[in-house]
């Protein structure tokens, strides 16, 4: 799989045009151009970094190194945003007004954007402490024409951003250093290490997170993150004090989302 998006990276074309044109034969140019893509790929480098492309809630977003690779598991995260928000909208006699989201360590903007295209009314604040990360997530915006629906801000989790929010919504590091070794090399060695690891535990990043949470939600908001396995039961422990807490798997039952709701 990874051999035939190399290839259609290097003859810019995709898969139905391959596949119609088996007899197609490479020139000198397009082999040597192949062969170099292949020999980044033997060295472990990611093939969305090599084609600076990778999907993410039907949407192309351009990656970097400069953040981390968008992952399906991640869509989870958005799911249970759009449950909770359909959930609200369906209560009798709810006030209706613009919802309010924040997208914390928002990398790419992979969350922010899907959530921008899934709830058109909503204003979406997108924070991330790299400035590099948040050159991407601009112009990934600005590539699905969305740019005008997010406010950017380079700080860390929610400093200085206010306290105004139905949601606050983040894909947090939370691997701890002690489990490096069971990370994979390509993953440890060329994505972004801050975007990763959260300090020696895991739960660093998360123990930070939830009090600023706290007091950037309105009444009665939402807090929702992605989490892990080793992270789950010391996450539940922090919300301690929140109401609905209610922790999600994902296909294959490993405990990928958590939620809570600030007390009214």
């Amino acid at each position: 799989m990874n051999a035939e998006l190399l290839l259609r990276f290097t003859l810019d074309c995709d898969r139905a045009y391959l596949y119609a044109h088996p007899e197609r034969e490479l020139t000198d140019e397009e082999l040597g151009r192949y062969e170099a893509v292949l020999a980044e790929r033997a060295r472990g480098v990611p093939a969305q970094y090599i084609t600076g492309r990778q999907e993410f809630w039907g949407m192309d977003l351009i990656v970097t190194p400069a953040v981390l690779i968008p992952r399906p598991e991640t869509e989870h995260l958005v799911e249970r945003v759009l449950e909770i928000v359909q959930r609200l909208a369906a209560k009798p006699g709810e006030h209706r007004r613009t919802l309010c989201l924040a997208d914390v360590g928002t990398g790419s903007g992979s969350i922010a954007l899907a959530l921008a295209r899934e709830l058109p009314e909503a204003e979406i604040h997108a924070t991330d402490i790299s400035s590099a990360a948040l050159e991407i997530a601009r112009a990934n915006a600005a590539r699905h024409q969305l740019e005008h629906r997010l406010h950017f801000h380079q700080t860390d989790l929610l400093t200085g951003v206010g306290a105004n929010f139905d949601f606050v919504v983040s894909n947090p590091p939370y691997v701890g250093e002690s489990e490096e070794d069971q990370v994979q090399l390509e993953v440890r060695k060329f994505e972004p290490r801050t975007a990763v690891f959260a300090g020696p535990t895991g739960i660093e990043v998360i123990q930070r997170l939830i009090p600023q949470a706290w007091e950037a939600l309105h009444n009665n908001g939402w807090l929702v993150m992605e989490i892990s396995r080793p992270t789950a039961e010391p996450a539940r422990r922090l919300l301690s004090g929140w109401d609905d807490v209610h922790i999600s798997p994902d296909l294959q039952g490993i405990p990928r989302v958590a939620q809570a709701r600030k007390p009214a």
